[in-house]
């Protein structure tokens, strides 16, 4: 078993305090307006979840504008201050190697919103219906 994970691939109590840490560094950056971009200026973004590698050398990044809008052009303007951004984080939580950071779009809530419209579906919702109806009474 590698020391980076548990059984079951998941993350150990210490990636998950680094990415806990990080995520409140970006989102602190990005509330106090530290990054100077017009793209970021205007927009509210949200940094839901962090990931980091076994070996805490990077970090996935996911972030949301508020409303899902232009998120391409959030993207790009997050990636162009990377260098200053993985400076800053490694100063605001004190690691001795700073990771490597990447952004990727948070698709939970799309994901979320994928499921209820498919749970609303007519043909769902009678199957569901009929499934409650042959369910033995408790």
């Amino acid at each position: 078993m590698s020391r980076g994970h548990h059984k079951g691939g998941e993350p150990s109590q210490r990636m998950l305090r680094v990415a806990e840490l990080i995520r409140h560094a970006m989102a602190e950056m990005l509330a106090r307006g530290d990054i100077i971009d017009p793209v970021l200026e205007k927009q509210v973004v949200t940094i839901p979840l962090v990931r980091m590698s076994p070996d805490l050398k990077l970090a996935t990044i996911f972030v949301m504008p508020l409303g899902g809008k232009d998120i391409k052009a959030v993207l790009a303007a997050l990636d162009s201050h990377k260098k200053y951004l993985r400076g800053e984080i490694a100063h605001r939580i004190d690691l001795k190697f700073a990771p490597d950071i990447r952004f990727r779009v948070d698709e939970t809530f799309e994901n979320a919103a994928k499921i209820d419209a498919l749970l609303r579906r007519p043909e769902v919702q009678r199957d569901l219906q009929a499934q409650s109806d042959t369910l033995p009474e408790e």
